[in-house]
């Protein structure tokens, strides 16, 4: 086993440990390492010793050389042209592996050579020689430096040729249109009244210019007796002015002597509640037949009036898109509460009447307490219950003054708004449908800002 003495090997043991190492010591039970290498890192004692039932794989990697490689002298015999797929260093290299001899005049077997990156300085006898770090040759015969060698190198082949034909400056410049220049040059430099002339044609926009000017355009098309209040703008620019609580009740004599009665308009300010709702939840995101252990939870907040009866409706159309409704009624002995809440509680959904029923929780809180006068009726346990909850809330026809002790985040009115309080949060205006004789009989020049929608926002007008 001596004859294995200094070579490296590799062994792999039985549970996955691995050396490396030079082998000092070999017998038939057990090797020796010096220098060794357990996983990757030197071990911390200068030997280490194996038993041979522990080794499951063992490769011997190369004989390990006591003394470090002396540097070799080349001599380069005659460089060969560039080729595709073959590069100076090989060469060179092939030319060195058939010189490879040690300093002491031995021949020993060719080894690659190491080229260091980035250097220029490399140490030959004297009968090669380098110019500027770049190898060159010497002709075989007279023994100077063949000037097509470079070319040679660079092109595969030298350039034999040399251009003798001196440039024609005098022709190429003959075929410069000086005078076409100059006369574009002068037709560029018109009187001050062509200029003026010029400056009013009208400016060419590019694709992506706004030709229209950067203020938006208001239009008023709704017109009423007494424009004493404020004024509204949807986002098309059209002008929405507000109305008063006489007029308003006009509206609702005359509908009601057409037919247009409060159970239609109920039953359509309801499904534009829905609709706003609907979106404030998150539109399809939450209402998905595949999610529907995340639908969402509103709940309704009903007076005894009109306006709760509206909430009513609201939270039933509602149930009919899968919403889960609560709805909490402060009285149901009035006769437009007991006819919306008969068909509300077919949804199977639960009616409450006490503020300790409430849930914790709620996505959205739509609030129908109130009708509008000038002191609408407070109710403190549902505001203190509706400000713990922390849910949007949207306001159905709320008093123009706000809801005592609750601010809602949204608010929707129906056909012509009232002069209302900031307090009521961002406006919203349905339609009901009210023919345009409707309007004329009670004064109000009326065109319909709704366009394709059923519901649009309204903002305050600047004055």
């Amino acid at each position: 086993m001596a004859q294995w003495v200094g070579y490296m090997v590799s062994i792999k043991c039985a549970d996955d440990t691995a050396y490396q190492g030079e082998i000092s010591a070999a017998t038939t039970s057990q090797i020796a390492l010096t220098k060794a290498f357990c996983n990757g890192i030197p071990c911390p004692s200068n030997e280490v010793t194996i038993r041979a039932n522990e080794i499951e794989e063992l490769k011997l990697i190369d004989k390990h050389l006591s003394s470090p490689p002396q540097r070799s002298t080349i001599t380069i015999a005659k460089p060969i042209a560039k080729r595709a797929g073959r590069t100076q260093s090989t060469s060179d290299v092939a030319n060195a592996a058939s010189k490879h001899t040690n300093l002491n005049g031995s021949h020993s077997k060719s080894k690659p050579i190491d080229i260091e990156p980035k250097t220029t300085n490399y140490s030959f006898n004297e009968s090669s020689s380098f110019k500027n770090g770049t190898p060159v040759r010497r002709e075989k015969s007279k023994g100077k430096w063949s000037k097509g060698w470079k070319d040679e190198e660079c092109f595969g082949s030298p350039l034999d040729h040399k251009i003798n034909k001196d440039f024609d400056f005098e022709k190429n410049l003959a075929l410069f249109d000086k005078q076409a220049i100059w006369d574009e040059i002068n037709n560029s430099q018109k009187p001050d009244v062509i200029k003026n002339a010029d400056s009013k044609k009208p400016a060419k926009y590019r694709h992506d210019e706004n030709v229209i000017a950067s203020t938006p355009a208001s239009y008023r098309q709704i017109i009423v007796p007494k424009q004493d209040f404020c004024e509204y703008v949807t986002d098309d620019g059209l002008i929405i002015p507000s109305i008063s609580r006489s007029l308003r009740k006009k509206l609702w004599e005359v509908a009601d002597r057409v037919g247009l009665t409060w159970d239609k308009r109920v039953e359509l300010f309801g499904r534009a509640a829905a609709e706003i709702s609907v979106q404030l939840l998150g539109g399809g995101h939450r209402l998905n037949p595949h999610n529907s252990h995340q639908f969402p939870t509103v709940v309704v907040l009903c007076g005894p009036h009109k306006q709760g009866a509206m909430g009513i409706n609201a939270a039933r159309q509602l149930a009919s898109h899968g919403v889960h409704t609560i709805v909490y009624v402060v009285s149901s002995e009035v006769a437009v509460i007991k006819k919306e809440l008969a068909l509300y509680v077919l949804t199977k959904n639960p009616v409450i009447y006490s503020v300790t029923n409430l849930p914790n929780f709620a996505d959205l809180i739509i609030v129908a307490l109130c009708e509008d006068t000038e002191s609408p009726k407070s109710y403190p346990d549902l505001c203190d219950w509706a400000s713990r909850n922390r849910a949007s809330i949207l306001a159905l026809d709320p008093p123009s003054v706000g809801i005592p002790g609750i601010a809602p985040k949204f608010s929707l009115l129906p056909v012509l708004p009232l002069p209302h309080s900031s307090k009521n949060g961002k406006l919203y205006l349905c339609n009901l449908g009210f023919p345009l004789e409707i309007f004329n009989e009670v004064g109000i020049k009326y065109k319909s800002p709704f366009g394709p929608k059923f519901v649009i926002p309204l903002h305050p007008k600047d004055d």
